[in-house]
């Protein structure tokens, strides 16, 4: 797909008012502008303002474009409240995490999703090699099938998390670095297609549509599935389940390869601490594995590949386990999380066996 269908889909996806192309402008007011969350303009930042000319620079735009759409978007506090870090020494819980993913209505959502759009998912398995559970689980937790695809105006979000991102996140010189990048592909894009910056809507990270897609992975990896020469990932489930597999295929997704086994101990020979120091890397063959007091059963044994030892905390209550491969690692692509992870495949199981015995929610 050319970049330019990429950035149309963009702009298409993300909801926003496409302008003339000679005109180049950004609307005074408008509706999602009254309706976005409230807070300080960038304009009076000296530092902003000089990032935004040499984004500008970078980029070959307009210096008084980028200048006025960087310094009407707002810092808002809100979001960087929601970025905060968990307080140190807070317990991970894995069945209130699972909780919040795993229930009838999101179950039964996912049912009538993956019963209206049945041929596009068997279509993407069989171009991508990503099962339709996996992508109906992406799907399900991010936005429960577009129910919830974020009310924050993108440039806010990304302006906040690119210039106030709160220091106190372990990864904050990072994270600041990448939210940089990301408003500068969301500026570029719209630029390009001469639409107001002002008008998507997404999560408070400044992510966009069905899958939440960040600007720089729309170039990357959305597609047009139902082929009507346009991506849009807020109201065509062809191209949202096409760019859910894509992305997954992308970041190396294996065919017929589960995304994790059970996993017991041996505890005359454990050695859990080396067993956990690559985290959810996958890093040990069956063999080394077995041989530092982890416990396989049937399939697993055959397992072709290396294999992590994934732990699930229950906050006081004891941990659960479970042998991650490849694909699951694939899956944490998504966001960076084993807890995500298992909450996405879950819920695509769940659907999966409410799809195959026919019950309706």
């Amino acid at each position: 797909m050319t970049s330019r269908l990429l950035l149309i889909a963009l702009v298409v996806a993300a909801g926003a008012a496409s302008l003339p192309a000679a005109a180049q402008k950004i609307r005074k007011v408008g509706i999602s502008e009254r309706n976005s969350q409230r807070g300080l303009p960038y304009a009076g930042n000296e530092d902003v303002m000089r990032w935004a000319d040499e984004a500008a620079q970078r980029h070959g735009l307009d210096r008084e474009w980028v200048r006025e759409a960087v310094g009407r978007a707002q810092l808002l506090p809100t979001v960087v409240r929601l970025m905060q870090p968990a307080p140190a020494g807070t317990p991970k819980n894995w069945r209130a995490y699972r909780s919040r993913f795993i229930d009838p209505i999101r179950i039964g959502a996912g049912l009538r999703f993956w019963q209206d759009n049945q041929a596009t998912l068997e279509r993407a398995e069989k171009e991508y090699g990503v099962p339709a559970e996996m992508i109906v689980g992406i799907i399900g937790v991010e936005t429960i099938y577009g129910q919830q695809m974020g009310n924050f105006r993108v440039v806010d979000a990304l302006a906040t998390l690119a210039f106030n991102f709160p220091p106190s996140h372990p990864r904050a010189a990072e994270r600041t670095e990448y939210f940089r990048g990301e408003l500068e592909h969301f500026l570029a894009m719209q630029r390009q297609l001469g639409s107001d910056p002002l008008a998507p809507l997404g999560s408070y990270a400044g992510a966009m549509g069905m899958p939440q897609f960040m600007p720089s992975s729309w170039v990357k990896w959305a597609v047009d599935f139902d082929g009507d020469g346009r991506v849009d990932l807020t109201r065509s489930p062809a191209d949202v389940i096409g760019s859910v597999a894509n992305y997954f295929k992308s970041y190396g997704w294996q065919p017929g390869m589960p995304t994790h086994y059970p996993v017991g101990f041996d505890s005359t020979r454990l050695d859990k601490e080396a067993l956990l120091a690559p985290d959810i890397l996958p890093t040990f063959g069956v063999e080394s594995f077995t041989g530092k007091g982890a416990v396989l059963e049937g399939a697993a044994l055959e397992h072709q590949g290396p294999l992590a030892l994934v732990e699930l905390q229950n906050g006081d209550a004891e941990p659960q386990y479970i042998a991650g491969t490849e694909n699951f690692y694939v899956v944490t692509r998504y966001n960076w999380s084993s807890y995500y992870a298992m909450a996405v495949i879950e819920l695509g199981r769940e659907v999966k066996e409410a799809m195959a015995a026919g019950r309706s929610h």
